[in-house]
């Protein structure tokens, strides 16, 4: 009965959340609201999302998440240094091409969605058969290395949330 209620519990949170985010308040009429179309949108969704992957939420989220931020803001730096200090004299773009033990389409989407947010990479294309992410990096010294970066800092994380 719960799990027909909320087939996706995840998603119900997001939703409750989004809304309340874009009221920019709290009140009743706005919570009863946001339970509503967080219960109601993944019932008539739940169709279309026949294998869902099984997600472990708890540290392993919250480490994702706080590591992200950190690259992120990081990257950043990176990045204002390259153009504000090295310019195209000495730029090292390259095309790195991604092998992805990821299986799950959700999981391969949120890598490509980490990568893509941190400045001076960008996922660019996923393999037909979902075996390798096609990446533009901004400035990489070593090709073998930033891919074993990227598996091993992001890669294998997921695997731990996406089982």
């Amino acid at each position: 009965m719960l799990r027909r209620l909320f087939p996706h519990p995840g998603l119900t949170v997001l939703l409750i959340a989004v809304w309340l985010l874009m009221l920019n308040s709290i009140s009743i009429g706005g919570l009863a609201v946001a339970a509503l179309l967080g219960t109601v949108i993944p019932i008539f969704t739940a169709p279309f999302w026949p294998g869902r992957p099984r997600l472990y939420f708890g540290w392993p989220v919250a480490e994702y998440l706080l590591l992200v931020i950190g690259d992120v803001v990081v990257a950043n730096f990176h990045v204002a240094r390259i153009i504000l200090f090295r310019r195209n004299r000495s730029l090292r773009s390259r095309w790195l091409v991604i092998p992805l033990e990821l299986r799950s389409a959700e999981a391969i989407t949120m890598l490509a969605g980490t990568i893509s947010l941190t400045p001076g990479t960008v996922s660019s294309d996923v393999s037909a058969d979902g075996r390798f992410l096609l990446v533009h990096a901004l400035d990489v010294a070593d090709e073998a290395a930033a891919v074993a970066r990227i598996k091993q800092r992001y890669e294998t994380r997921l695997q731990r949330i996406f089982r």
